[in-house]
Order: structure tokens, then sequence, then C-alpha cells
């Protein structure tokens, strides 16, 4: 896979005072056991934006859950994977979601056309095209499946990303903060987190990637606006999606769980 692969050449550092909550402290080492959902569904759409003239591939997970009523309206989330990465390599957190009632769309965001992303230069002015795209992809496919699927909850969009797909999910959220109530990044290193309290905020760090300076509130900021930031202490950036262990897997999916059900 290429995101292993692929070598960062600007190296952010923590900023002073930005050390995150402390699992141990702030919530529970074990949050709780999991449901699986009884069945998942996969569909491969192939939507395209008109307006962009962009073909914008997408797989949708969606099945039955136990827990939830017929009559419930579906939630929306959104993944967002890394950089070099594929729209199917989340699987287990998509799975995860759709146990918990949500439709669940995964974004492929680069396409054997594009340019590649630099890898030199200003890193936030060069890549921010390319984080910009990526809202547009996001913005675009909420809106084909709110036309698609008229009964779906159009209050309680949730945003997942992965790396470069977590700073596309921030970008987002800094620019239509309205549209969204959730946004999860595993590991995002470049844009910054918005000090806001709607929407959520949930990211999970990595222990050998650090994010730039200002991407990740201080701990005066992260107890003001609620914003949750908790360090995986043997996870890598490279570990957070399907080619993670059972054990770091079985983390990642306890600490969304967690979050999902604090209000």
């Amino acid at each position: 896979m290429r995101l292993r692969l692929l070598l960062f050449s600007v190296l952010g550092f923590w900023a002073t005072g930005c050390a995150p909550y402390s699992a141990e402290t702030k919530w529970k080492e074990n949050p709780g056991t999991v449901e699986a959902p009884v069945a998942v569904h996969t569909q491969a759409l192939d939507l395209v934006d008109a307006s962009r003239n962009r073909a914008v591939p997408v797989v949708l997970y969606s099945g039955r859950f136990s827990q939830k009523s017929a009559k419930t309206k579906q939630k929306l989330a959104v993944l967002n994977h890394g950089y070099g990465g594929k729209n199917t390599a989340y699987s287990f957190i998509a799975n995860y979601l759709v146990s918990q009632g949500y439709l669940v769309a995964s974004i492929q965001h680069e396409l054997p056309s594009d340019a590649p992303m630099p890898l030199t230069g200003p890193v936030y002015e060069t890549r921010l095209p390319h984080w910009q795209r990526g809202v547009q992809n996001i913005r675009f496919v909420v809106q084909e499946l709110e036309r698609r699927t008229p009964d779906l909850n159009k209050g309680e969009l949730l945003l997942v990303g992965h790396s470069n797909g977590g700073d596309m999910t921030m970008l987002f959220a800094q620019e239509y903060p309205d549209q969204v109530r959730e946004v999860i990044s595993l590991d995002n290193r470049r844009v910054p987190l918005p000090r806001t309290r709607q929407p959520r905020i949930l990211t999970l760090r990595s222990s050998d990637q650090p994010a730039d300076i200002g991407v990740l509130p201080t701990a005066v900021e992260q107890e003001k606006f609620g914003i949750r930031v908790i360090q995986l202490k043997n996870t890598l950036h490279n570990d957070l999606w399907d080619g993670a262990t059972a054990n770091q897997k079985q983390q990642i999916i306890q600490y969304i769980a967690q979050f999902l059900r604090t209000n």
C-alpha cells in the first residue's frame, strides 16, 4: 500500500502546552465493548460532479442493525482516506458505524489522472488546493446522498478522516461548521482543529508522527471546547487503517464508540 511508503518531507513539532488529555484520567482505558453489525452490504457508486467534470468514486456501506428501530432515520458518515490510500481501506470503521445506524460513504479522493500532492515547499500553501478539492468532494457526496436518500437525518453528519483525509475533514469543519455534527481525525497533521464546540471533535494521535505547530489545541483549549485529543501509545501513523492489528482496531473503535456516546 502506498500509504506505508509515503515519506513526509517536512515534520512539525508539538506546540507548547498542546499535551493531549490522558486516556487514563479523562476517559476509561477500556471504554467498553462494541457491537458488530448483523450484516454489512457494500455498493460501489461511480458518481460524477458535473459542476467540476470530476469523477468521485464512492463505496457505500449499509446494513441491518439490531439496536436501532427500522423507523429511525439513518445518519450519514463520510470516510476520507490517507494520501496514497484507497477508500476500501477503512472497512473496520465503516462496519462499526453501520452497526450504530450510519449509512457510510467512503470517498476515493485521488484519481490516477491527478497530479501528485507536493511534498516540498510550504506545506500548508502547496497542499491547500488538494484539501479544498477534498472538501468539494465531501460536499458533493453529502448532497448527492441526501438527494438519493431523502430519509437521511441531515442533522447527524459525521466525518472521519485519516492523515491527509483528516486534514480535509478539519478544513470542511472550519468552512461548514453548521453542516457537520461530529468530526473524527485519525492523526491529521497539517490543518488546525477548529477551536469550537460545534462540531464536536475527536482526534486520535499516533505514537510516531507529530502534528505541525498550532494544529492541536492546548490543554486549556481542549477543556474549554470539549475537544478530545487521545494519544495512542502503541499505534503508528501508518497503522490507522485495515492493516492495523486486532488490538489496535479494538482500541480505535472503543474510543470512537465512547466519543459518539458522549453528548
